[in-house]
């Protein structure tokens, strides 16, 4: 009985610092996201040629994601966590030294590709600590991770506010996100392969079912990068609102989703994946509808939380999903965080696009429709969703699930 008590404890514990490990990850990046303007300027580069590099982050993590297990494999689950937070934190100063476009692409291609390796291997845990404690708790973790964002983005708008140099701001910054990372990850699972598990292979491609719930994770994403990026300039162009009161609305956007996934898990617990993501995407589809129909600023706002509160569980039952959708999860996990980092990238630029040759209501439209994928395409995260499978009677018996 001991025995089993002190496992939980240990599980438990783990989940607290893989939670932290979350919080770092979203503080590195709400770190760099409010200082871009100053390593805009530092290297000298153009608005366009600004654009050129911020494509390579993603570039990294797409190559560099499907690395991760290998890493896991060699090293166990805690030791490459450690390692892999670590180089991510401190490449948080590479992008601030770029003296020029060549480097400063180079710097970012390095940041993403350790931020992609890093985000496989905090999501593995998690999913492996949701599974012994047989609840809900990836919801939870990424809410910590926009925690983490709101508090770094806070810091990182002091510092702008105060004009002090990036470099030395990111070098503080690295060095205690390092420390409280490397601390953290003393406490999570210390998972290692089997003597007679193959290694996995260095780079593979992602299982089919990865890319299905990819699928999902990509339709979520695009939502919420248009809203980010575009939620603001819809408010002024569309609504001719004051810039303090479209600013707003991009911070209660965050501020639901970050609220939403940090409250998600007791819904999915409750309801589980599937019907979880199909009431999301309503949700979601509802305030598409608002936005594109709005008139006046309120009623666009309401539609920019309900987008978020619609979205905010849904890549987070993703990866949970593709934890569990085979033998390889490390593998199934990159292939989503592939898929979905890839969305991020491209949503705000073809948000733009369709917006210059149409319209701003044109482009969340598209969004609207994007949607409804939540609601038409839940069903493949059935095969990991933990209610359906405890309670096999209940997806038969209730039409909804």
């Amino acid at each position: 009985m001991g025995n089993v008590a002190d496992e939980l404890r240990e599980v438990k514990r783990s989940r607290y610092a893989v939670a932290a490990v979350f919080a770092v990850h979203g503080a590195v990046t709400g770190s760099f996201a409010t200082r871009v303007p100053w390593i805009q300027d530092h290297a000298g580069v153009s608005a366009g040629q600004l654009g050129i590099a911020l494509a390579f982050p993603a570039l990294g993590a797409s190559v560099a994601m499907p690395l991760a297990g290998s890493v896991t494999h060699r090293f166990g689950a805690r030791n490459a966590l450690r390692g892999l937070i670590a180089l991510w934190t401190m490449s948080l100063v590479l992008p601030s030294l770029a003296p020029n476009l060549l480097t400063l692409c180079l710097a970012l291609f390095t940041y993403g590709a350790t931020a992609g390796m890093a985000d496989v291997a905090m999501n593995a845990l998690g999913v492996e600590v949701e599974n012994r404690l047989d609840r809900s708790i990836m919801s939870g973790l990424h809410g910590m991770w926009s925690a983490g964002a709101l508090v770094g983005s806070a810091a990182g708008t002091l510092a702008a506010h105060l004009g002090s140099d990036a470099r030395l701001h990111h070098v503080l910054a690295a060095a205690v996100l390092t420390l409280v990372g490397v601390l953290s990850c003393r406490w999570v699972l210390d998972l290692q392969p089997a003597e007679d598990e193959e290694p996995p292979p260095r780079f593979a491609l992602p299982p089919r079912s990865a890319l299905l719930i990819g699928a999902i994770g990509f339709c979520a994403v695009f939502a919420e990068g248009a809203s980010l990026d575009w939620s603001a300039v819809y408010l002024r162009e569309q609504l001719e609102t004051s810039a303090g009161l479209a600013a707003a609305c991009t911070t209660g956007f965050t501020l639901t989703m970050a609220v939403a996934r940090i409250a998600g898990d007791r819904v999915v617990d409750r309801f589980g994946a599937v019907r979880t993501v199909r009431a999301s995407g309503v949700l979601a589809v509802l305030g598409g509808l608002m936005i594109v129909a709005a008139r006046q600023p309120a009623v666009a706002m309401a539609g920019f939380a309900l987008m978020g509160l619609g979205i905010a569980v849904v890549v987070p039952l993703c990866f949970a999903a593709a934890g569990r959708s085979g033998s390889n999860p490390s593998l199934a996990i990159a292939g989503v965080a592939t898929i979905t980092y890839t969305s991020g990238l491209i949503a705000p630029s073809a948000i733009g696009m369709l917006a210059q040759a149409t319209s701003l209501m044109v482009s969340f439209c598209l969004v609207t429709l994007l949607s409804c994928g939540l609601m038409a395409f839940a069903g493949v995260l059935r095969p990991g969703d933990r209610v359906a499978i405890s309670r096999p009677d209940a997806a038969v018996a209730d039409p909804r699930s």
